[in-house]
């Protein structure tokens, strides 16, 4: 018979000391928090739902006095639960009496076990007995199904390794624990296996509640700080006044009636659309088998996440998640987590109302699982920006200058990035199929750009990223933004055209690109 997996003790999260790497488990996470500097879970998926649950658990565990960060009487209050906040800030680490009493008398027993027989942690049991076929044997879905970036099907995509349906290999029950918090929060919509509840056995799901989306997180100099400030302000966006519970603290969900959206743990952490369980082996050492399915027959809440941006569509209609795009770097959202919002989007709400003493050492991490709405994930990814979070808008008149300027540097990197685009295609087209009329107006074949543009986007980018930084500084306030774009642009340009304007067709072409390019720059 298998072990629980105590999740409270068993070293499964990836850490970072100020001098060495470890892993620990749930308890040494919180006792230590002030001297972790980082997570370094290798499934960035995985990370971004872990600080969600980190945060709900933080809410539970931080106080002052008898206070606790979740207290619903400091909630009525958006000022007296900052005051709060600040208390907890002020005592700079996790008092260990309280992390031991959440987890040995708060939550019931059993419910932190990775493989606890009525309760594992995160998982729904009864699916032994619902997802089952014709003849009521068990039917799982395949560790396969569980892991991202394994092939599920015929036609399942290999991100990472070689892997088949037909020899699926088993995983340690710390990788487990990850794809399981990665499923809950990211996985596919449409096809699952089928669970039956009722007379019916719908084998169809909804997306999770953060699937193609980029997640961001304020990130301190020490986990205690960024967990902290991980724990959004009271909103009526959500339930105030109903109970919160988180799904470990609960009794097991009813997979036909809505769930409750409460705050800040069931915001959180009680989204998820998929209930998933673990088969792991008769010695507990592997994960073997796992049924992934749905959770839910409701519809999913229309409430944003709070950790994030909000875009609103061209077309009019309700804000949605950011997508994530694993070619675009993050950097090129810094506006809009510094600004407090516009026609084009709201920054994530956790980051209002920072507080002003600790903004200059605070950084933005972000998680992002480049996806479709359906089953297909293209690659995920993680970035770390500089501490940028002084430059919040509505600090201080200084802040807000800089938050401008920022986004300036970051509309003229845009704009002159399409420019170059758009200037590569003309180049190749006036190289190889010039018109008849030099002054005519050229029309581009988007089915058929020529080679350059997307070298010449490619040698862009990451020149732009540094030029980007080295505008960003107080010192660079008033320097225009799109000129030294522009140098980057044109500079890209000549990289991808190489030898190519040596005839005089070509260096036509070429003067003509570059001359697109310069008219980027705005007249004075």
């Amino acid at each position: 018979m298998t072990g629980n997996w105590d999740l409270r003790d068993e070293p499964w999260i990836p850490v970072r000391f100020a001098d060495v790497a470890a892993r620990v488990g749930l308890r040494e996470l919180f006792h230590r928090a002030h001297e972790i500097e980082d997570l370094e879970l290798p499934v960035p998926p995985a990370a971004s739902g872990l600080l969600r649950i980190l945060a709900a658990m933080t809410a539970r565990i931080v106080r002052v006095g008898a206070e606790r960060l979740d207290d619903r009487k400091r909630a009525d209050s958006i000022e007296d639960w900052l005051d709060l906040r600040d208390g907890v800030l002020a005592q700079g680490r996790f008092e260990a009496a309280a992390v031991d009493a959440y987890f040995d008398d708060e939550v019931p027993e059993g419910r932190f076990g990775l493989f606890h027989a009525e309760r594992p942690f995160l998982q729904d049991p009864r699916l032994r007995t619902q997802c089952v076929d014709a003849k009521g044997k068990p039917n799982p879905s395949g560790v396969n199904k569980l892991v991202f970036g394994r092939p599920t099907g015929v036609k399942g995509a290999v991100l990472f390794g070689h892997f088949t349906d037909g020899d699926p290999v088993p995983i340690p029950p710390a990788e487990a624990a990850w794809h399981l918090i990665a499923q809950l929060y990211y996985g596919p919509a449409g096809q699952c296996t089928p669970r039956r509840i009722t007379t019916e056995k719908p084998g169809n799901g909804e997306a999770g509640p953060l699937r193609r989306s980029v997640s961001f997180h304020v990130w301190g100099p020490n986990l205690f700080t960024g967990l902290v400030l991980g724990v959004p302000a009271p909103s009526d966006q959500v339930d105030l006044d109903g109970e919160d519970l988180c799904p470990w603290e609960d009794d097991l969900p009813d997979p036909l009636a809505p769930g409750p959206l409460t705050w800040p743990g069931r915001w959180l952490t009680g989204r998820a659309r998929h209930a998933v369980l673990l088969v792991p082996s008769v010695d507990g050492n592997e994960v073997t088998d796992a049924y992934v399915t749905w959770s839910n027959r409701q519809s999913a809440s229309a409430v944003a996440d709070p950790n994030v941006i909000l875009d609103m569509p061209k077309a009019g209609g309700a804000p949605f998640a950011r997508r994530a795009d694993g070619q675009r770097a993050v950097w090129r959202d810094i506006d809009a987590l510094l600004l407090k919002g516009n026609s084009q989007g709201r920054r994530p709400l956790v980051f209002d109302d920072l507080p002003s003493d600790c903004l200059s050492a605070l950084r933005v991490r972000a998680y992002g699982f480049d996806q479709d709405g359906q089953q297909r994930d293209s690659g995920w990814f993680e970035a770390t920006t500089p501490p940028v979070l002084g430059w919040q808008q509505g600090v201080s008149d200084a802040a807000d200058a800089m938050a401008l300027h920022v986004a300036r540097c970051h509309q003229g990197a845009e704009e002159v990035g399409r420019r170059l685009d758009y200037a590569a295609k003309l180049a190749w087209k006036l190289s190889t199929d010039p018109p008849e009329d030099p002054t005519a107006k050229v029309k581009i074949d988007d089915k058929k750009p020529g080679p350059w543009a997307r070298a010449a986007v490619g040698h862009y980018w990451p020149a732009a990223e540094r030029t980007f930084w080295q505008l960003a500084t107080p010192q660079q306030l008033d320097i225009p933004a799109h000129r030294p774009f522009v140098e980057v642009a044109l500079d890209a340009l000549d990289a991808a055209m190489g030898s190519a304007g040596a005839d005089l067709r070509g260096a036509r072409a070429r003067s003509r690109a570059r001359a697109t390019i310069r008219a980027a720059v705005p007249h004075p």
